[in-house]
């Protein structure tokens, strides 16, 4: 079920049943000459749409689509928040969430680099509840789609060579098996890139000139690709089945 697709109506009949909703969440960033700009948005939007086919009981938000990106805005077409816009951000998503009655909120990440500000949001979110003595249950939780179960085993399996950390084969297939008629070609030169740190965007475009961090897309293909979005769509159901179960602990009292 697609929260943009659905009516109020549908949304409020939706909270009778289920309190859990799943907020896709990446970056529009460059990925090397092949990756599509929206790759780190595009995949957890594949993966957990694929996942909601079919069913009522699994409620896909809209995606965020712009993250923490600015180690790229060396390379054109990057979009990039600043932290503190970036954690304002989460914190008025979750709160309109919230006010309707959602107390489970789940992130399905695609960008690493949104990890540490959005933990950052969610301290924010939980210190505000605890103020106003938020009902126990309220709950934030971030998952990155590739930390789903038996998805990183897999990538590994199928590339053991040339996997990187950026402008990866196995995010680039994901896109390729969505969206075939927008996959690209090119020559890569080295055909695995070089690692090293993130820093600021000069830094990066200097030590990164094609934009990949030691990896090889050329690996990627659409049949790779559909193998990652069928195991990471039941990783997700099998995840949020187990976030919504979460029962709220006893309260602690004095004897």
């Amino acid at each position: 079920m697609l929260l943009a697709k659905s009516t109020w109506p549908e949304i409020e009949s939706f909270l009778t049943r289920s309190r859990t909703v799943v907020v896709p969440i990446g970056s529009n960033e460059q990925h090397g000459p092949t990756g599509l700009l929206g790759t780190d948005w595009m995949c957890p939007e594949i993966i957990a749409h694929e996942a909601q086919k079919g069913r009522d009981d699994l409620l896909i938000a809209p995606t965020f689509n712009i993250g923490m990106a600015q180690h790229h805005l060396g390379f054109p077409g990057t979009i990039s928040l600043r932290p503190s816009t970036f954690m304002a951000a989460i914190g008025d998503w979750c709160r309109s969430l919230a006010v309707h009655g959602f107390e489970r909120i789940y992130f399905l990440n695609g960008h690493g680099g949104n990890v540490a500000t959005m933990e950052a949001a969610f301290s924010e979110l939980y210190a505000e509840a605890s103020y106003r003595q938020t009902p126990r249950g309220f709950s934030l939780k971030l998952r990155n789609w590739w930390d789903l179960s038996g998805v990183n085993a897999l990538a590994n399996r199928q590339f053991p060579t040339g996997h990187g950390s950026h402008a990866t084969p196995s995010e680039i297939a994901v896109t390729q098996w969505a969206h075939p008629e927008a996959i690209k070609t090119a020559d890569y030169e080295p055909q695995i890139a070089p690692t090293g740190p993130i820093r600021e965007a000069a830094d990066f475009r200097a030590r990164f000139p094609d934009g990949r961090m030691g990896s090889d897309p050329a690996l990627a293909t659409p049949e790779k690709g559909g193998e990652l979005v069928a195991l990471a769509a039941q990783g997700l159901m099998a995840d949020v089945a187990a976030f919504s179960a979460e029962t709220p602990p006893t309260p602690w009292s004095r004897a």
